[in-house]
């Protein structure tokens, strides 16, 4: 009886164990659900797309697809951000009819957009970014899936209409100005010969506190302050990003550290300010360096700081009796006072940018790589001044690179082929923005054509987000499946998820083909392959990371790029390669899919830092071998480059026109 009693106490606390395991599977399986549910809603707006037909699928697909279409019929594209699982296509797959149809987007089998940690508590600033920006990417990608595709809005009437011509000149009051920042649009940018005309009156002085002048007067801050900007600006290329500024223009009165009157000129393109021009009341040498389309750089204007001795007139008169005249100099003040009205004009030369006030040459700015007068397609006008009126004219008539029709060449010259099945030497991956047609064009036409990547032992492909604008999605869409060169990604373009990009682009280099090394580079990046190819080959069968390195670079705490030590605890990056042209061999790739998959990758809003933080991380198990060059560019070009980074579409084709000729100069302005 004794064990009787013994083994029914032991089944009882075996039945009391089952079911608590039960209960916990069934909690397992109700959360499962509602992610497989999500899932489900991804899976059928992905699989409304019939250029999708031909998609190799793992076994058993299918039958998700048609579940999907059963229980998604009116699902809410909002709530898909936690619906990415791993083993899902989720590469809108470059709607790439060749590969399509070769069946090769099949071997794509992750959820690339979705950022670690799905279901943590407490997201990170970057991650809750990525989920606004793939709510937003869905909804805009259902638009263009199902958009009736009539009318002017059909894609073949956006590419095949005439472009509409632009006014030879365009004018602005006070009243259009408006009191804080005014913005006059220049529907077709500039060319040489345009001109800008800006009346207007600096405000008086003010008063205003800076701390870091506080830190070195040790409590005393106030400083007076008069200055003004007027900036020639382009389109931004993503939300987030700043637009281009081809030309800075910031007369400071009062305020400089300095504590002169001075003119500073500095231009800004994605993000990065160059090195700024300052003009402070002394004249610029004579030489080329400091000479514009034959005008000084700076022009000569009265310091309050510098009192010229006065000459007695028995001096004066000796140097005249003995033949030694002093030709009169003429000196001009600071052009701008406080509460006085001004004529200022900029004109566009050969060369660079031309100021004057009051007809009067006072500053020349040359123009920098990688931007093209066209592109100046706004002029905002900020700070402490009243702005009476703006006229700008000699205006271009068109603007070929906004007309899509002309831009995308539907030739069948610059498609791409499908996917190798055999193993490739390099896969490039080239992160772009939506709207860049022109620079996307410009790389096929150029160094895309070489004999390489058309005998498929390189592979190329552009890495796109989605744009706010419904109408740049839907030919997108149309480039992406004319060119087979485009891999969407469906999530809204900002600047701060580029990193996603990257993500991206070693995800599909490592699962959608068979490639020894990845390259990575941005649209305006020019790569000499048939070099790359050989600096590549060189390292032949190690780990490798290759580029512009930067070693033990500080984040900056402070100002317009400060990085807190929340987002970036340590003191300084690990070490790097530049961002517009870096090589890495795929078993580094493989590590980041992977760690990516399993939701252990640690991101950083900085694309380019964030893969020297992979690269270390796998170093440290793996030797890697770190191979620095300067020729890869980060900013211009230089002689013998590898890579030219900053390069504008015509400068893409000059460059491509010089290394046929056997020639790998650049085609800066100067």
């Amino acid at each position: 009886m004794k064990r009787s009693k013994s083994v029914e106490a032991l089944f009882g606390r075996r039945w009391r164990l089952s079911h608590a395991l039960f209960v916990v599977a069934v909690l397992y399986l109700l959360i499962i659900g509602l992610k497989f549910h999500h899932v489900l809603q991804v899976v059928g707006l992905i699989s409304n797309d019939r250029s999708f037909a031909g998609v190799n699928r793992p076994a058993g697909s299918e039958r998700v697809k048609d579940v999907s279409h059963s229980v998604l019929d009116s699902a809410n594209p909002a709530s898909n951000y936690h619906g990415l699982a791993d083993g899902y296509q989720l590469f809108l797959p470059s709607l790439d009819k060749a590969s399509s149809s070769s069946d090769e987007h099949g071997r794509n089998a992750s959820s690339i957009l979705h950022n670690h940690r799905p279901w943590a508590g407490n997201r990170t600033e970057l991650e809750v970014m990525a989920h606004e920006a793939w709510v937003l990417g869905i909804r805009a990608w259902n638009e263009v899936e199902n958009f009736d595709g009539k009318g002017d809005f059909n894609p073949d009437s956006l590419l095949e209409r005439k472009p509409e011509s632009c006014p030879l000149s365009v004018s602005m009051g006070k009243d259009e100005m408006g009191d804080e920042e005014g913005l006059m649009i220049l529907p077709c940018g500039l060319e040489v010969g345009s001109s800008i005309t800006v009346i207007g009156a600096p405000h008086m002085a003010h008063q205003e506190y800076v701390p870091q002048l506080a830190k070195l007067r040790q409590g005393e801050g106030m400083i007076s302050v008069a200055q003004f900007i007027v900036e020639l600006q382009g389109l931004k290329a993503v939300d987030g990003e700043e637009p281009p500024k081809m030309l800075h223009f910031n007369p400071r009165l009062k305020g400089d550290w300095s504590q002169r009157s001075v003119i500073e000129h500095n231009t800004c393109y994605r993000m990065q300010w160059g090195k700024a021009m300052r003009c402070n009341g002394i004249a610029s040498n004579d030489d080329d360096d400091d000479m514009v389309d034959g005008f000084h750089k700076c022009e000569k204007w009265l310091r309050n700081d510098v009192v010229d001795s006065k000459e007695s007139k028995s001096t004066s008169w000796l140097k005249r009796f003995i033949g030694r005249a002093k030709k009169p100099e003429m000196t001009w003040p600071y052009p701008f006072v406080e509460g006085r009205l001004f004529v200022l004009t900029f004109r566009a030369g050969v060369e660079g940018f031309h100021t004057f006030v009051g007809g009067r040459h006072l500053t020349s700015f040359s123009y920098r790589p990688g931007f093209t007068l066209e592109d100046a397609t706004g002029l905002a006008i900020k700070g402490n001044v009243d702005i009476h009126s703006v006229f700008a004219t000699s205006l271009p008539k068109s603007h070929p690179r906004f007309s899509r029709q002309q831009v995308l060449e539907l030739s069948e010259v610059w498609k791409s082929g499908p996917l190798p099945d055999h193993p490739v030497e390099l896969f490039i991956g080239i992160l772009s923005a939506t709207n860049h047609f022109a620079e996307r064009m410009a790389v096929r036409k150029t160094w895309m054509q070489y004999s390489a990547i058309k005998l498929s032992k390189v592979v190329a492909r552009f890495f796109v987000a989605l744009s706010p604008r419904k109408e740049i999605n839907v030919v997108l869409k149309k480039e992406a499946e004319f060119f087979g060169d485009v891999v969407i990604l469906p999530f809204m373009d900002r600047y701060d998820l580029v990193v996603l990009k990257t993500i991206a682009i070693c995800e599909y280099g490592v699962q959608n083909l068979t490639a020894a090394y990845i390259m990575k580079c941005d649209d305006d990046t020019f790569v000499r392959l048939d070099v790359i190819l050989k600096e590549v080959n060189a390292a032949w069968n190690r780990s490798l990371y290759m580029g512009n390195l930067n070693l033990m670079h500080s984040p900056l705490r402070t100002g317009k790029w400060a990085v807190s030590f929340e987002e970036w605890p340590e003191e300084v990056y690990p070490t790097y390669a530049n961002g517009p042209g870096y090589i890495f061999s795929s078993d580094i790739a493989r590590f980041v899919a992977s760690k990516h998959a399993n939701q252990t990758l640690r991101m950083f809003k900085m694309e380019d830092v964030s893969m020297g933080m992979w690269v270390e991380e796998f170093n440290a198990s793996t030797p890697v071998y770190y191979s620095h060059n300067w020729k890869f560019c980060q900013y211009g070009c230089i002689d013998n480059y590898y890579t030219s980074h900053y390069q504008s579409p015509g400068q893409m084709i000059c460059l491509w026109d010089k290394l046929g000729r056997g020639r790998p100069h650049c085609c800066n302005f100067r």
